[in-house]
């Protein structure tokens, strides 16, 4: 894997105009493209296929990237943690689950970007758990959805709202307030290079048309989908459980052949019985889903 991590990819520093010129140069995959791609990294470790994965995805990392504009970091920085979680993606990728890599990054990217925020911001150091950090990523919104725009403590009554819809104590949200409000840095405090054209932290305030919230409720979905995958499993027997999870679930998957010996069928039989049962597991996993609200995985 060490020839994995020195893959060479653009990065932002050269500047943000050229960096997205340039990676919209990069042909997006075809399905069938992609596959082989994986396939070529995951038997071979053909760090080839793996930067064309890489690079094929920049766009998405860069995409995710730019909805985090709200808190006060350097874009190119983020970006390159983008980047960071899109690698991490490829390097864990397994063509065999069934759907696209675009699906499985957005996960990685997310989950890189918000760590590095929560690394970077020093006013929620202390904000460890997932109640905490949940509570940072939503409490502007939270605030301009009810018109709570007031500098410093905000109302007892905005206060008591915000903790309900976001599911924390009153005491939480007086804290990040806060910390947020009268923290680290003046919304006027230049960021980067003093000079023309320098940039001031109220020029990095939250995109609108981004969704902050979502995009840390997303984080934790993977582990809702996790508990849906638990559940369903249970519409199977026990052989095709076991022979699904040898197939499809595992780190190493077990071939047909060893299959085939341990249950005395054939190499054919093993693989008729793996389709059924996940046939039989997407059928549940959309049924569970569908009574979740939540959209089935691709």
């Amino acid at each position: 894997m060490a020839n994995y991590a020195n893959l060479p990819a653009p990065t932002p520093e050269g500047g943000l105009n050229r960096y997205m010129q340039e990676i919209r140069k990069f042909p997006l995959l075809e399905p069938e493209e992609e596959y082989m791609l994986a396939k070529a990294w995951v038997e071979k470790e053909d760090t080839g296929a793996a930067h064309k994965m890489v690079t094929s995805h920049l766009r998405l990392a860069a995409k995710i990237a730019m909805g985090y504009r709200g808190y006060g970091l350097p874009q190119a920085e983020v970006i390159s943690e983008a980047n960071v979680g899109l690698m991490q993606a490829v390097k864990r990728f397994d063509p065999e689950k069934g759907f696209r890599l675009a699906t499985y990054a957005m996960w990685w990217i997310r989950a890189s970007i918000q760590e590095y925020i929560l690394r970077s911001w020093s006013l929620v150091k202390l904000g460890t758990t997932s109640a905490q950090k949940k509570l940072f990523f939503n409490l502007r919104k939270a605030k301009a959805k009810i018109g709570a725009l007031e500098e410093g403590d905000l109302r007892p009554e905005n206060v008591k709202r915000i903790a309900t819809d976001l599911g924390v104590t009153e005491a939480e949200v007086i804290s990040m307030n806060r910390r947020m409000s009268g923290g680290d840095a003046s919304l006027n405090a230049t960021v980067g290079s003093e000079g023309e054209g320098a940039m001031q932290w109220q020029d990095w305030l939250e995109d609108e048309s981004a969704d902050q919230a979502g995009d840390y409720e997303a984080r934790d979905e993977l582990e809702v989908r996790r508990e849906m995958l638990a559940e369903a499993l249970e519409v199977l027997n026990e052989r095709e459980k076991d022979i699904l999870t040898q197939r499809r679930l595992a780190d190493a998957p077990v071939t047909l052949e060893d299959l085939s010996t341990e249950y005395g069928v054939s190499r054919e039989r093993i693989r008729q019985i793996e389709v059924r049962a996940f046939e039989k597991l997407q059928k549940k996993m959309r049924e569970i889903a569908k009574t979740k609200g939540l959209m089935t995985a691709s």
